[in-house]
């Protein structure tokens, strides 16, 4: 096996990544070494590289939490997976299992809980450290660059569909219909409702119906509220906000049916105000939706695995991350992109060499034959890449 690998490196917040060749991890106790097959890149990516929320990572970082790869190494201890296991390495990267919510089935807000991508190196690398209690276990009839996006797309839109407690026959507005909404409608259509999506672009709602959408609204024109309640009667009874955009929000609650609830599973930055009336004279909810727990993704990868959803994806490779961040930024990718890894990294061709460095002039450091590991060379303290 080979023993550096390529990653790309968030420095400081705000400017490009920056691809490194460093060191592969080994796995200590109670860890898994994963070879990353793809990984998604979401729009949690962005935030995290750009800095953008309160609580922000430590520099420097690899991001990417939709990871999908084969376990390559165990370390001592672990028993629920071995050698050859394709996994995902998703958001929720651990927990405690010990708290009030992680005992009653609410990981994702385990107050120690810890991020892949995020709090911990993620999958923007050729390998990577997980914790083997909570990847994703993949289908063995479900490809890696199709599951990369159910792994953190899917459970959230999933989740946010089950939390809005709509039933089969009810009707469910996604707002936002690219690579979350997209996934959305899918997994509302396979459960049974009937779906609105919600857009500004024409492309996107043409592709909701395409895809199974009964109605699609462009919310650039008129009042989409209104024309939603006049459609439905009265409303929908769940709606979902997939969309970064505080007018989503503002406009998810006016298209919410009396006594419906509206899940926000969007984060842009900043509020929203509420029109207090409104919800409480027709009894609406408003729930906030974090991913999803374990369950949420082995239900949500067995919809994807008998092929009822499927992410529509974009493939790239690990060399292009800067050129796709940037398209996400200013809403040019349709629907999700997945960048796809060599099957041997330590047979990187002159030609896959080449595109890498023009892609990051000057930035690939040294190969084997180093003193000291990547991390150090750098100038990185030892707990910011590489290990855990």
């Amino acid at each position: 096996m080979a023993t550096t690998m390529h990653a790309a490196v968030v420095e400081q917040f705000g400017k490009p990544l920056v691809l490194r060749e460093l060191d592969i991890p080994s796995p200590g106790p109670g860890q898994i070494l994963v070879k990353t097959e793809a990984c998604g890149v979401c729009h949690t990516d962005l935030h995290a590289a750009h800095g953008d929320w309160p609580l922000k990572p430590i520099l420097p970082f690899i991001p990417g939490h939709e990871a999908i790869g084969l376990v390559v190494a165990v370390g001592s201890g672990v028993t629920i997976v071995k050698k050859g296991d394709r996994v995902g390495v998703p958001w929720l990267y651990s927990a405690c299992g010990h708290c009030e919510y992680c005992l009653t089935g609410w990981e994702t807000v385990c107050a120690h809980a810890q991020f892949g991508g995020y709090t911990k190196n993620g999958g923007f690398a050729e390998y990577i450290l997980a914790d083997p209690n909570y990847v994703a276990h993949v289908p063995a009839d479900l490809a890696a660059r199709d599951a990369a996006a159910i792994i953190c797309a899917g459970i959230t839109t999933y989740k946010g569909i089950k939390e809005t407690a709509a039933k089969p026959g009810e009707w469910i507005a996604i707002s936002g219909a690219g690579g979350l909404g997209h996934l959305g409608i899918q997994y509302a259509k396979a459960m049974g409702l009937h779906v609105c999506a919600i857009d500004i672009d024409d492309g996107k709602l043409a592709h909701a119906k395409r895809i199974g959408a009964d109605l699609v609204i462009n919310a650039s024109t008129g009042d989409p509220a209104a024309a939603l309640k006049k459609e439905t009667g009265g409303g929908a009874h769940g709606v979902l906000i997939t969309a970064p955009s505080l007018t989503a929000f503002k406009q998810g609650v006016g298209m919410t049916r009396k006594r419906g609830t509206c899940v926000l599973v969007g984060l842009p930055p900043g509020e929203f105000p509420v029109p207090l009336f409104d919800v409480v004279a027709n009894c609406i909810t408003i729930r906030g939706s974090f991913v999803g727990t374990r369950q949420d993704m082995a239900e949500a990868l067995a919809f994807a695995a008998e092929g009822k959803v499927r992410a529509d994806i974009e493939l790239q490779p690990l060399s292009a991350i800067n050129q796709v961040l940037d398209r996400l930024e200013h809403g040019d990718v349709a629907s999700r992109v997945v960048l796809e890894f060599a099957s041997d990294s330590s047979e990187m061709t002159a030609v896959e060499h080449t595109a890498v460095t023009a892609a990051f002039p000057g930035n690939v450091t040294a190969g084997p034959g180093r003193d000291a590991s990547a991390a150090a060379q750098l100038g990185y303290p030892d707990q910011a890449l590489g290990t855990v």
